[in-house]
């Protein structure tokens, strides 16, 4: 496609990655086209993508079924298929990974949800999964939750790339940047190396907008519509701000690692009556990602109008965030419930997973 909006982000300092995997995109040939053609540079996955890929599709059913017969549980089963799935995307974005120079080039597969709040758990299974896929360019998902910071720095200080992911608030960010610089500086003080070391800080969007509008209508009907749909944008301005000072300064390049980029997600917009590229429009600049389902990506193909726009109107967000308080809006508290509620999310898809997985093992087992 003759200027696609998609292919001019990447001179603008911005990678697209595509927030959905499954068999087919790979065996397709899709997968290759999108990164020829639009310039994708990255996957990620989550507990509900798989879940709809395995449980609402048959493209799976063989393979379950020889899984079945070799006498693999569920669990087992679905871990042989993600990280199936995993490997063969990542060996797609291998090109990508050499040329930026393990900048891009990622796919991401994620702990086991039941683990976001065990911190020992988390570690060991990212220790696994990261020895299971065996490539370069995967980072494993950990959550941001007060139990999974620490696992992180531990991680990063292993050498194992790692995607934070259910970042809702500035301040949780903040505990995120700072146990990847703490990894970062512990494994330089065991003397071992940091080159191609690789994270990101995947903040989530919508979701703010979704709860936070609604409270705005119903306490603050008349100054609602100039705050309605800024939340969220505001608090990933926030927060690029907050990146600029971390990575951007002296000491830090002095450690000669790369930052931890911040990865925006949850880009597909709740309301439909807000612009189906609204949380990738805003978001565009250097040196970040933004990760999009095969919708938005789409749209953004289609009508996508990429400009710098991340760093404009930071003192109108930072305004806008102050305003909250004064109308009983209190952002920390209902952050708090998306990253509960999110947690809670994964591991109800996960479950409904392992379930799906379990009927259809069942079924072959009688065939």
């Amino acid at each position: 496609m003759k200027n696609n909006p998609l292919k001019k982000l990447e001179a603008l300092g911005q990678a697209i990655w595509f927030d959905y995997i499954r068999c087919d995109l790979m065996t397709s040939g899709e997968l290759q086209r999108l990164i020829d053609e639009d310039g994708l540079r990255g996957i990620t996955s989550n507990p509900s993508i798989f879940q709809k890929a395995i449980a609402e599709s048959n493209l799976y059913d063989s393979d379950i079924a020889g899984e079945a017969l070799a006498g693999k549980d569920s669990t087992a089963i679905y871990e042989a298929i993600s990280q199936r799935d995993v490997q063969q995307a990542a060996d797609m974005f291998k090109s990508v990974y050499e040329k930026t120079n393990a900048k891009d080039g990622y796919v991401s597969l994620e702990v086991n949800p039941h683990l976001a709040h065990d911190t020992k758990g988390t570690i060991d299974e990212a220790r696994l999964l990261w020895k299971n896929l065996n490539r370069p360019n995967v980072l494993i998902k950990v959550p941001a939750t007060l139990e999974g910071v620490p696992a992180i720095r531990q991680l990063i200080s292993e050498g194992i790339n790692i995607n934070v992911t259910l970042i809702f608030s500035v301040a949780r960010y903040k505990a995120v940047l700072d146990a990847y610089i703490g990894g970062i500086s512990d494994r330089l003080k065991l003397g071992k190396p940091i080159k191609n070391i690789a994270s990101v800080a995947s903040f989530f969007l919508s979701r703010i907008d979704a709860v936070v509008d609604p409270l705005l209508e119903k306490l603050a009907p008349v100054t609602s519509q100039k705050l309605r749909g800024q939340v969220a944008v505001s608090s990933a301005k926030q927060a690029y701000q907050i990146y600029q000072e971390a990575f951007e300064n002296r000491e830090f390049l002095k450690l000669g690692a790369a930052p931890q980029r911040l990865l925006w997600a949850s880009t597909s917009p709740k309301d439909p009556t807000y612009s189906d590229i609204k949380y990738v429009e805003a978001l565009i600049g250097s040196n970040t990602v933004n990760t999009v389902p095969p919708e938005t990506l789409a749209a953004y193909r289609d009508h996508g109008n990429p400009a710098l726009l991340l760093e404009t109107d930071v003192e109108k967000a930072t305004q806008v965030l102050s305003e909250l308080p004064k109308i009983g809006i209190n952002l920390n508290a209902i952050t708090d419930k998306l990253e509960n509620d999110g947690v809670a999310s994964f591991k109800q898809a996960y479950d409904k997973l392992i379930d799906a997985i379990k009927t259809k093992s069942t079924l072959t087992s009688k065939e």
